[in-house]
């Protein structure tokens, strides 16, 4: 495991520490013990140094005094306890709920959840190859035969590299000859889904990106020593009251994009396109080769780097 995914599980086990300290005080809370739990806690003592650790400390104290003001069911258990406190296992990424930590009040069936990303603000990590039907994974609707027998093409070319051993680094021109003719396959089968579907696929696509819960994305930044909260509150289940106990700054609702304005290469980049929504959407999509060796599979780096003005954001210094 990488170093940086090894630090990223250990802030993971930092925020779930953060709000076990901040709320011991009033309430009972149990800790669900599973191998998520374990693999985070071994990151965090044995993967990082000292200053690390504090670091990661800071971090999630900041990111739980922003969430304690936006989620009073923390602070007020009334009858509802004990509070659970959980670590997810990836697979529950892969299933579609990107969510880490898990709070949980299960007499009265509340939960939030935190996506917790150290020194990135990565969305997912998807890849394309002939074996991936991208249209039936991500939103539910088949690719063409066109779109395989133009990607089925390049991927054999790749698929003779690997078996004679070549390394990417080796490949000249690897841009124009594979990122973006597989990039204009994905772009022209992804407009082909929207005008055979219209109206569904955007929000689909944010759903896949975004997983099928309501969440806060935390992420720690060490050298501005920051951390911001994002509110992704797409189905309406964060920032409730707990009896009279209101939320000390309310969240709306997001409204999901219905429509492609535009699906096109970044300026001046061979590796990266921009899918434009409305309603302020916009997702930025790099493709790469995840190894050394070459493979006959691709990998996406997946941001948002255009969100809706009603997306609650809050950064908090330490």
């Amino acid at each position: 495991m990488a170093i940086q995914t090894k630090l990223g599980k250990a802030f993971e086990f930092a925020c779930l520490q953060s709000l076990y300290n901040h709320l011991l005080n009033n309430q009972n809370i149990i800790i669900e013990e599973n191998s998520a739990l374990t693999n985070a806690r071994d990151s965090y003592n044995n993967d990082a140094e000292e200053d690390m650790k504090r670091k990661l400390n800071e971090g999630a104290d900041a990111a739980i005094r922003i969430i304690l003001r936006l989620e009073p069911q923390l602070e007020n258990p009334l009858t509802n306890v004990p509070l659970y406190l959980a670590i997810q296992e990836d697979a529950m990424g892969i299933a579609g709920d990107v969510r880490d930590v898990i709070c949980i009040r299960r007499q009265n069936q509340w939960e939030i959840g935190l996506s917790c990303k150290h020194n990135h603000s990565a969305v997912k990590h998807s890849r394309l190859s002939p074996s991936i039907d991208f249209g039936a994974q991500w939103i539910g609707l088949p690719c063409s035969q066109q779109y395989f027998d133009t990607i089925d093409l390049l991927f054999n070319e790749l698929r003779e590299m690997r078996d004679n051993g070549q390394l990417w680094r080796d490949i000249n021109n690897k841009e124009r000859r594979f990122y973006i003719p597989l990039l204009r396959a994905f772009m022209e089968e992804l407009k082909r889904l929207d005008i055979a579907n219209p109206g569904i696929v955007p929000e689909r696509l944010l759903h896949y990106l975004l997983g099928r819960n309501d969440f806060y994305k935390v992420i720690t930044h060490d050298r501005r020593r920051v951390t911001q909260v994002q509110s992704f509150n797409i189905f309406g289940s964060l920032n409730k009251n707990a009896g009279t106990a209101r939320p000390l700054v309310n969240v709306p609702q997001l409204t999901m994009p219905t429509r492609f304005y535009n699906v096109d290469f970044k300026p001046h980049s061979g590796n990266t396109i921009l899918v434009a929504c409305d309603n302020g959407w916009t997702i930025s999509m790099r493709i790469h080769n995840a190894r050394s060796l070459v493979e006959p599979s691709l990998k996406f780096d997946v941001g948002l780097v255009g969100i809706p003005q009603t997306l609650y954001t809050q950064y908090e210094p330490w």
